[in-house]
């Protein structure tokens, strides 16, 4: 959600900061805008609403010469998408440029009070305050720039990511953050600054993340300086970055989402590498064994995520409730936020997010630990802010994943979870040795599996045709699969905007069966397991309604082929591994509905990302 890049050195700072925008684009975002100190001093801002593609073509007759440069790209909170609300902002004089991620809970106060003091302002921004603020600030009080920075944030109430040029320092990016990820690459020479990693690894693998509340001062002929809100130097923690540039890439594929759709097999078996030991007969999570006692003692987990990451949950509930026989509740983190909740010493928090920025999450683990909770972690971006926040955790280590509706992360956060319930159960002495070495060689199965599943591509491209133009769908499931049935239904709406509804099969009575007739899909996971009587009644009760049923079945199943309209053969694993299994051909039928609708699959409309703000 919105997207940050800077560039200091001996560089045309212009290429650099377009390719760094178009590296962030799987943020989200509706438009974007750049800022530059040329060679004489000016400082030019240009900006469009729209794509990249489309600020490039606005700037291509414009001077977009030097070597220092700040660029964003915008998803609009305050002020609808257009080229006035785009950042960068100028300041009154004219001399200061800002870009920010977040939102300043206060600006309309601050905003008052700079009308009071004569100040005019162009958009419907809180990224304008911002930077009408640090002016007001620097001129009212005499102050230098840095100074006016500190004074102006300790103002500010909410989140932000920000960076700053003045065009009488030439030399100078001042960046901060709070509570929105900023990084800074170090080069020879040269300095690169981001929300992630992504538009810094062409160039260097050392980066350095801030912190909350710290502000960075920037210069490409000297060290970076960092303080705090309150100017106490920092002392700089450099970490080095694993990702390759070719992550980035598309790698022939016409879309991001297709090529991580595709990755699973190998990118779980990166998840379990050194982790699943089929050969000892093991399952290890360094975060167990280090933090054992305090993991074995949870009196219950309280699971917090959003979106995908909350469906990966009710998968993880049921995986440590079965193995581990400890309670588990599985919240909203943007709802657990903001009750009272019951927290105490006993209680383990586990924080699922993707992007390990997520604010709703991040202020529900910053609640947790005030009661006393132990919080894990499990979070696929190494450096961001979740693991640095959190007690202990598992990476899923799935790669970069670009496509804004989240594929390969689901199937590594269900990985990871399947991992700490087997280690747990095994330390807990709740799960049978039998049952736990049967689940240690089918989980070591599952990338190979996937392999099989993704053989079917064309099969589903070709099955999507008949559905593109439907304008409702169900998705049925119980047990383990029922998170999958919501999963499936997120991914068809996130992507082709059709409308789509998850539900337990059980619960279609008491409801949704009043929706089905012969223009209504239903797509049932009718994989062959505890639950399969029960999965064949409901597909007689959807047929006995003239509803068409897309069903996903075990190899060899004729007895609802025979039944249902479409039919998926899957390879056969046990019961509560078949999520990794299930949601494979559910994430090809979203994507192919959507190419065959016509949708910008990798970045549909109105979402983003990495939320990072509320």
């Amino acid at each position: 959600m919105c997207g940050i890049v800077g560039y200091i050195g001996k560089r045309e700072a212009y290429p650099v900061l377009v390719k760094g925008l178009k590296r962030l684009e799987y943020r989200g975002y509706d438009s974007a805008g750049v800022a530059m100190i040329n060679p004489l001093g000016n400082l030019n801002i240009y900006k469009a609403k729209g794509k990249v593609s489309d600020l490039e073509s606005s700037a291509g007759d414009k001077d977009v010469s030097g070597h220092i440069g700040i660029a964003h790209t915008r998803w609009a909170t305050h002020g609808e998408p257009c080229q006035v609300n785009a950042h960068p902002h100028y300041s009154a004089s004219g001399n200061l440029a800002l870009i920010h991620n977040g939102i300043i809970e206060n600006y309309a106060t601050l905003k008052e009070k700079l009308k009071a003091e004569g100040y005019v302002f162009k958009s419907s921004t809180d990224t304008e305050v911002l930077v009408q603020l640090i002016e007001y600030v620097q001129q009212s009080e005499n102050l230098d720039l840095l100074t006016a920075v500190e004074v102006a944030l300790r103002s500010v109430i909410g989140a932000y990511a920000i960076a700053l040029l003045d065009k009488r320092q030439p030399n100078q990016i001042i960046a901060a953050r709070k509570s929105s990820p900023l990084v800074v690459g170090i080069g020879e020479g040269e300095f690169f600054l981001a929300s992630d990693a992504s538009p810094i690894v062409e160039y260097t693998n050392r980066v350095v993340y801030l912190e909350d509340e710290e502000i960075a001062i920037i210069r490409s002929d000297e060290e970076m300086k960092i303080v705090n809100l309150h100017n106490v130097e920092i002392n700089p923690q450099v970490k080095k970055i694993d990702m390759e540039l070719g992550q980035l890439e598309k790698g022939g594929y016409p879309h991001f989402m297709l090529k991580e759709i595709f990755e699973q097999p190998s990118s779980l078996n990166d998840c379990m590498r050194g982790r699943v030991n089929p050969d000892v007969n093991n399952v290890i999570l360094s975060a167990v064994n280090d933090h054992r006692e305090r993991l074995l003692g949870a009196r219950r987990f309280i699971i917090v995520a959003c979106g995908t990451s909350w469906h990966a949950g009710l998968i993880g509930k049921h995986l440590i409730e079965s193995f581990c026989r400890i309670p588990v509740e599985v919240e909203y983190a943007s709802e657990f936020r903001y009750r009272n909740p019951v927290i105490d010493e006993q209680d383990v928090v586990i924080a699922i997010s993707q992007s390990g920025e997520t604010a709703d999450t991040l202020a529900a683990i910053e609640l947790a630990k005030k009661r006393g909770a132990f919080i894990y972690g499990i979070c696929n971006a190494v450096g961001s802010s979740i693991p640095r926040t959190t007690h202990t955790g598992s990476y899923i280590h799935v790669g970069p994943e670009i496509g804004v509706a989240s594929t390969k992360a689901f199937t590594g956060q269900v990985t990871v979870l399947t991992m700490l319930a087997l280690s747990l159960g095994k330390a807990r002495g709740t799960i049978q040795q039998e049952e736990y070495l049967n689940l240690i060689g089918e989980l070591s199965q599952i990338p190979e599996k996937m392999e099989t599943v993704l053989q079917m591509n064309d099969h589903i491209s070709q099955l999507s045709r008949i559905f593109t133009y439907a304008h409702n769908f169900l998705y049925l499931g119980r047990g383990y699969n029922y998170p999958v049935a919501l999963e499936g239904a997120l991914k068809l709406k996130e992507i082709s905007y059709i409308h789509a509804e998850g539900y337990p099969a059980a619960e279609m009575k008491h409801g949704p069966i009043a929706l089905i007739d012969t223009e209504m899909p239903v797509v049932v996971l009718a994989t062959r397991n505890a639950m399969y009587e029960k999965i064949l009644s409901n597909i007689q009760e959807i047929k006995a309604r003239k509803g068409k049923v897309i069903a996903l079945v075990t190899e060899g199943d004729k007895e609802i082929a025979n039944l249902a309209d479409e039919v998926i053969e899957l390879p056969k694993t046990v019961e509560c591994l078949e999520p990794l299994i299930t949601t494979i051909p559910l994430q090809l039928l979203a994507y192919h509905i959507a190419v065959c609708k016509g949708k910008d699959v990798d970045q549909p409309r109105n979402l983003a990302k990495s939320v990072t703000v509320e």
